[in-house]
């Protein structure tokens, strides 16, 4: 492997120099109609699209204050429903899954709570359909996190969807997210707060240009080794692992309108994209075969409908195995890492606004999973690497 050489840990779809052309394509309608969602409307990030959700959904049912989410999820999650004034509750994973602990749940569903958020985790289909059977009786509405999931068969059944366009995501403009909602009544409130929680912010998408021009050089194995690569070991090297694997979020939450320059290179990409996801779904599928050979080990795969694979989350059998592998091969430049550090309750910085609540199954698999990247750049070779490290440890 050259030196100046590092995976991603996500499978991005890179960006070439002609999708900074113009075009006439509209991202938002082009994104619909790929997908067969509902208009969809542009946001500054996926952060963002959820703050305009719950600032819809209060102003429909403004005597909720309550939001539901997975004891495991982005942190940047709670800081949304914070920023919104309303109050976060834990619900527990089932185990060794992504999907909400139902069981949990019932005894959480009462009419204060204003929404719950089921998970896509890491292009995983969650199921969606059982909470909203659930919810429906209490009149509390569903929001789709699909940060990581565009591309997949989501928002079928939840009231409100979103993704993230963030640096890294199947379809990027570095920093962006897309929202809908089933009702088109819904959807022309999301729109209208949008425009008004949404300034035109010069100085912040001068910045996210910069960034996206950036990425457009930089998203290779080469350019990687030097944006990427080098901080990653620094961090590591430091034992500061929340910084390793970007959890270290900030309260606040840049709201602002995204420039049409941005939505065109994203426009442009996105012609690419339905290609790049089937590449990606048929590496997984063999890799995740391979992963299957080795004894006591789990993949987490779709139960609930056809997702897409950025990388693949791999459950060892203890945590201590987890972290014998992590110890081989999270400095290695192969795409190894974790995906959220800890459980929301488990943040140190989040105290002030999540419960100290003990979430028992995800904890354990919080401290039990680890994530390969699905780039294509990981070749086969570098893949059996990886599978001999976790054998061998395993065993």
């Amino acid at each position: 492997m050259p030196y100046y050489y590092e995976n991603p840990p996500t499978a991005g779809l890179p960006l070439k120099w002609r999708d900074w052309w113009p075009t006439r394509q509209s991202l938002p309608e082009t994104v619909s109609a790929q997908l067969h969602l509902p208009p969809l409307q542009v946001t500054c990030s996926g952060t963002a699209a959820l703050i305009i959700a719950l600032t819809a959904l209060t102003q429909q049912q403004p005597q909720r204050k309550t939001v539901i989410v997975p004891a495991y999820t982005c942190p940047l999650v709670a800081l949304a429903i914070h920023h919104c004034g309303l109050q976060i509750q834990l619900c527990d994973l089932k185990p060794n899954s992504i999907d909400l602990d139902t069981a949990q749940l019932i005894t959480l569903l009462n009419e204060h709570v204003l929404a719950v958020i089921p998970t896509h985790l890491g292009g995983r289909v969650t199921d969606v359909a059982i909470v909203k059977q659930l919810v429906q009786p209490y009149q509390i509405s569903v929001i789709e996190d699909a940060a990581q999931a565009l591309g997949a068969e989501v928002g079928k059944h939840g009231d409100i969807v979103l993704f993230s366009l963030a640096a890294g995501k199947g379809l990027t403009m570095y920093e962006g997210g897309l929202l809908t909602a089933a009702d088109a009544q819904l959807c022309s409130s999301l729109q209208t707060i949008a425009n008004k929680l949404l300034p035109c912010q010069l100085r912040w998408e001068l910045l996210r240009t910069l960034e996206l021009l950036g990425y457009t050089a930089l998203y290779n194995p080469t350019g990687l080794h030097f944006a990427y690569g080098h901080s990653r070991r620094k961090s590591l090297r430091k034992q500061q692992w929340i910084a390793a694997v970007g959890d270290d979020f900030d309260y606040a939450i840049p709201l602002h309108r995204v420039s049409r320059r941005r939505q065109n290179v994203a426009a442009n990409a996105l012609q690419r994209l339905p290609a790049f996801l089937h590449i990606l779904q048929q590496q997984a599928q063999q890799r995740i075969q391979q992963l299957q050979n080795i004894s006591g080990i789990q993949v987490i795969v779709d139960q609930h409908g056809q997702g897409v694979w950025p990388f693949l989350m791999v459950l060892l059998p203890t945590s201590q195995c987890r972290d014998a592998v992590l110890d081989q091969l999270w400095t290695s430049p192969l795409g190894i890492t974790r995906l959220f550090i800890h459980t929301l309750a488990q943040y140190d910085y989040l105290r002030p606004i999540v419960p100290a609540v003990s979430m028992p199954n995800a904890e354990d698999f919080a401290a039990r999973m680890l994530t390969i990247t699905n780039s294509p750049w990981l070749t086969d070779t570098q893949f059996f690497r990886i599978c001999q490290v976790i054998q061998n440890t395993v065993c």
